[in-house]
């Protein structure tokens, strides 16, 4: 018989492990500014208007980045791509505690957002195209569970330090310390080998004679044509446009509640929103055997049928506690739902194309978000948050009727399943 072959673990990924430890600090920053920037756009109008604002220009930030940054992420050094842009978000939001001496200036808050949401989307999409450059086929939903448990510790930890922050120095320096992790991520990146040259590690060199028009297509519909062609991939990215429409504007809901509904402080809104990491990593951990044993589709639904009840339960209680764990669930259901969809991605797209079809997926569901929050935000400020929530969460419930009518609902989706038109992109 021949000698069985010796597998390196997981944990023996030296590449993966400074990729992932890196990261980590950077998201707990990023958790921080998630509270900190809401916060500090409340404490400067008051307004849960102007709070949905900056959720709108960071959607149409993302949705205008989306159109070339798989083009880009595909065609440039991915990791060269990522550092920079760490350090250059680390410029922006170091610079806020020093800008917000002079007097709180809204306006530098709209364009920090843009330009931070732009080089955020370019550096997701990177990050996404370099796991599978990282770790074994068989590793990749072990090693996005991992990395979403990262996400999870900056959700728990982020937003508690974000609130205390805030409360004794103020939420402009919670974005200062948001910078300096950024530093922290450029540094570990350059410790970091990507894997297969020419993809992850360098540029893929462009078309000889490619038209300018050829390329414009090849930044948005090549990914696109890819997506589409799934059947799969296909319903997900229609649901998704719809669950997106109606939870972007979920954290401004939940903030306006506790802040203005209830009267409590920013400390408590850090301190819930720290509870709701709880189920960050309940999913992060989850996700693998949840997939394995009932397949993409069933958790993919059931994860939105989730969300829908704890958006209506969050937004209808009184009770803190009961608030706290139902933020819980909904973070829950949206770990679960993204960890799955992302493993899905990287298993059946090309890593030529994956930059691609990345930002094409989160282009196309990611536009409905910005209009979703802008409705969710001026609904709310009409009629109140509760009766917002349950229209939210019934909205919810109905994608999952609907989802039950499309190929997720038997799908167990993976490699062996991907038809040859899409392989053919």
């Amino acid at each position: 018989m021949p000698a069985a072959v010796h597998r390196p673990s997981l944990w023996q990924n030296r590449d993966f492990t400074v990729f992932w430890l890196g990261q980590a600090l950077s998201v707990l920053g990023g958790s921080i500014s998630l509270l900190a920037l809401p916060l500090l756009v409340f404490e400067a109008t008051g307004s849960v208007v102007q709070m949905g604002l900056i959720t709108v220009i960071s959607g149409v930030g993302t949705i205008a980045t989306g159109l070339f940054a798989g083009y880009v992420v595909d065609r440039t050094d991915r990791r060269r791509l990522m550092i920079a842009c760490d350090l250059v978000r680390a410029l922006l939001l170091g610079a806020v505690p020093f800008v917000w001496l002079a007097g709180p200036r809204i306006w530098v808050l709209y364009v920090l957002t843009a330009l931070v949401t732009v080089l955020k989307t370019l550096f997701d999409v990177a990050y996404v195209t370099a796991v599978p450059n990282l770790v074994r086929e068989e590793h990749l939903i072990t090693a996005n569970g991992r990395l979403t448990a990262t996400f999870a510790f900056g959700t728990l930890c982020g937003p508690a330090a974000a609130g205390f922050i805030a409360a004794g120095v103020g939420a402009d320096w919670a974005l200062g310390v948001d910078g300096a992790t950024f530093l922290v991520s450029a540094v570990s990146l350059r410790w970091v080998a990507f894997g297969r040259e020419g993809t992850a590690a360098g540029p893929v060199a462009a078309e000889p004679g490619a038209s300018r028009a050829g390329k414009l297509r090849e930044m948005f519909l090549e990914g696109f044509r890819f997506l589409w062609a799934h059947p799969v991939l296909r319903a997900l990215t229609v649901l998704l446009t719809l669950l997106t429409f109606v939870t972007m504007g979920a954290t401004d809901l939940l903030v306006f509640r506790i802040r203005h509904d209830l009267g409590l402080g920013a400390a408590t809104v850090g301190s819930v929103i720290a509870v709701s990491g709880l189920g960050v990593v309940g999913a992060a951990f989850a996700a693998a055997p949840l997939r394995r044993t009932f397949g993409f589709g069933a958790c993919w639904l059931g994860s939105v049928a989730l969300i829908g009840v704890a958006m209506a339960v969050t937004g209808v209680s009184s009770s803190l506690p009961v608030i706290a764990v139902a933020a819980a669930g909904f973070m829950f259901g949206l770990t679960l739902g993204a960890v799955c969809s992302l493993t899905l991605r990287q298993e059946v797209t090309p890593d030529a194309l994956l930059g691609r079809v990345t930002s094409a997926f989160w282009t196309v569901h990611g536009a409905s978000g910005p209009v979703g929050a802008a409705a969710l935000t001026l609904l709310a400020g009409r009629h109140g948050v509760p009766a917002v929530s349950v229209g939210a969460g019934a909205f919810c419930l109905a994608i999952v009727g609907a989802g039950l009518l499309t190929p997720l609902r038997g799908s167990r989706a993976g490699r062996a399943r991907v038809p040859d038109a899409a392989r053919t992109g």
